[in-house]
């Protein structure tokens, strides 16, 4: 495997900085091929030495190109157009564009049914359940939404759990009007005790005890949405 480096970026865009500190000259003859096509980019880096250029803002990680010998650059772009100009290219395609969407339909539906064994109503309040694991599986699980749905660290049932708490959190409370004080911590902490209020509201759906729907923030929310 050819090597492949990853600096840092520096104000100057033919130096950039090593993990030790060092600042180094970008070789003549290379050139930067901008991020967004994943495909051209791991040709180049097979193709020969490259370098990464990659920034950290907050807690993530942005990828500002991969400097490579201009050449390898030239010949992996080449190939590939020619590659993807063909009807099995196309044909290739058509087939992950149908089993990603099979895959997603899949997905929203163990979901929904992950956010229903969560949720535990009663009887007498299936029906809200029901319509709420739509609307928390419609909001939660599209691709690159960036919701806690999308995420693999944790288990599905857990996922389920906390996207509840969150939609509730926007759909039944005020927190989206809240002016909270830029203290580290306070927003935190807002959610937590917003989490608890609502988890409140869902064990008075897990109880035969009828209730005012107009009185009910939760009964409010599924009612307006």
């Amino acid at each position: 495997m050819p090597e492949s480096l990853t600096f840092a970026p520096t104000s100057d865009p033919r130096r950039v900085r090593a993990p030790d500190g060092r600042v180094l000259t970008v070789p003549d003859g290379w050139a930067l091929l901008p991020p967004g096509d994943a495909g051209l980019t791991r040709r180049v880096k097979a193709a020969g030495p490259s370098w990464t250029v990659a920034e950290k803002v907050g807690r993530k990680l942005f990828s500002r190109g991969v400097w490579a010998p201009e050449a390898h650059i030239l010949h992996a772009r080449a190939a590939l157009e020619a590659e993807r100009a063909t009807p099995a290219y196309e044909k290739k395609l058509a087939a992950g564009r149908e089993r990603r969407a099979r895959e997603q339909e899949a997905y929203e539906v163990d979901f929904a049914n992950a956010v229903l064994r969560f949720l535990a109503f009663s009887p007498a309040w299936l029906p809200h359940a029901r319509r709420m694991a739509v609307l928390v599986a419609t909001h939660a699980t599209p691709v690159g939404s960036g919701t806690v749905a999308r995420t693999e660290r944790i288990p599905l049932e857990r996922r389920a759990e906390a996207a509840v708490i969150a939609w509730m959190r926007h759909q039944t409370t005020s927190y989206d009007d809240m002016r909270i004080a830029r203290v580290k911590g306070a927003r935190r902490e807002v959610r937590r005790e917003l989490a608890d209020i609502s988890r409140a509201v869902l064990d008075l759906h897990r109880r035969d005890v009828p209730h005012g729907p107009a009185a009910c923030p939760l009964c409010t929310a599924l009612t307006r949405t």
